[in-house]
């Protein structure tokens, strides 16, 4: 119950020394050349989800707003 409990508090307890730490190391292992490049990326993906999310979002009201016609119609 502790370790549950722990992993959950932990994302809460971090704060900006810790996130400077991280974000120095992630600097370091993929350098200055190849880490714009992975946020583009990142960034790209993002973009793409919210973007299905958006025609997922339409095909529903489309398919709701049939059925609704079909039921008026019988």
């Amino acid at each position: 119950m502790d370790a549950v409990l722990s992993v959950m508090i932990l994302p809460m307890m971090i704060g900006t020394s810790e996130l400077l730490l991280i974000g120095a190391l992630v600097l370091l292992l993929f350098g200055g050349k190849k880490l714009p490049e992975m946020m583009r990326g990142l960034g790209q993906g993002v973009r793409s989800f919210k973007d299905g999310m958006k025609e997922g979002s339409k095909a529903e009201d489309s398919e709701e707003d049939e059925k609704t016609s079909a039921d008026d119609k019988q």
